[in-house]
């Protein structure tokens, strides 16, 4: 079984000052998300579409349940390696699942990654219910924790993301949220950048193109229903310089990760780490040489 290192040793600095918003220097991008957020290493906003409006958070509620998950963790009241017994509501969770049995034993080791990685939403069921006394009492922690982060347009439902007409949050709410989790929890920051996961010799792998490109994305987490579209959250570093994004309703996953590659890229030219395109140098042309016709032409 593939385990992901999650020592809490791993050192990562990472700041949330009071917003604030750069003025533009290069064309902003053309996105096709509902509500975008993009913030630099100081906490400024590089780019903001509808970033307050509240939208459904899919697969991003996980963020909170691995907060909870790591305060536990941190506070020795949970163990990675402890068993947790699956109940039979998680083990029926809806997709997508690791397939989980009931009574059946997990490592909360596994369970965090299945999360993390596969999202599996009877991974996050389990551990909802293992660290709570049940699953609407953790619900209840995530809600106090969303208050003392101060998360004002987020309201939890449920520990996965599954829809609920009350579970609402904002890309603003949710970058904030990923700040914190992993400048609270920086082990955190190994398993949402993880790509793949093994669970009984099946093989979870995240194809995201966003990986293999060359723009310094170290976390991600991913998030999908009918009623959200394609959410995604994204931290990426280069040059020692930090860059926080979140995108919320985009109508195909190609998309989402399309207008991430485009706002990272506005990023770096906002940041002064790129050249705007239409400052680049053209490539030479080699000149032209005429032809003459019969006539002289």
């Amino acid at each position: 079984m593939h385990r992901a290192s999650l020592g809490f040793a791993l050192a990562l600095t990472l700041s949330f000052p009071v917003p604030a918003t750069a003025t533009p220097n290069g064309r902003p991008p053309a996105l096709s998300a509902e509500a975008v957020l993009l913030l630099d290493s100081e906490g400024r906003t590089l780019y903001e579409k509808n970033a307050d409006l509240e939208r459904p958070p899919a697969s991003l509620v996980k963020l909170m349940t691995l907060y909870l998950a790591f305060d536990d963790l941190e506070a020795n009241r949970a163990n990675l390696e402890e068993p947790v017994t699956v109940s039979r509501r998680a083990a029926t969770a809806p997709k997508f699942r690791l397939r989980l049995r009931a009574s059946e034993q997990v490592p909360l080791r596994v369970l965090l990654e299945g999360m993390a990685i596969a999202s599996a939403n009877d991974a996050a069921t389990a551990v909802a219910e293992h660290l709570a006394s049940h699953e609407a009492a953790f619900v209840e922690r995530m809600n106090a924790t969303a208050r003392k982060l101060g998360l004002t347009a987020t309201r939890f439902a449920n520990p996965h993301g599954l829809p609920d007409p009350g579970q609402r949050s904002s890309a603003r709410d949710i970058a904030r949220l990923t700040v914190r989790l992993l400048q609270d929890h920086p082990a955190a920051r190994l398993l949402l950048g993880g790509q793949t996961f093994i669970f009984r010799s099946r093989v979870y792998a995240r194809h995201i193109p966003l990986f293999q490109d060359p723009l310094g994305i170290q976390t991600l987490k991913t998030g999908f229903t009918q009623e959200a579209g394609y959410n995604l959250t994204v931290v990426a570093w280069r040059d020692n310089q930090r860059f926080v994004m979140v995108v919320l309703g985009c109508r195909s996953r190609t998309r989402s990760f399309l207008d991430a590659r485009r706002l990272l890229h506005f990023g770096f030219v906002e940041t002064g780490l790129e050249t705007p395109a239409e400052e680049q140098p053209r490539p030479s042309r080699r000149p032209v040489r005429l032809r003459r016709t019969s006539d002289g032409g």
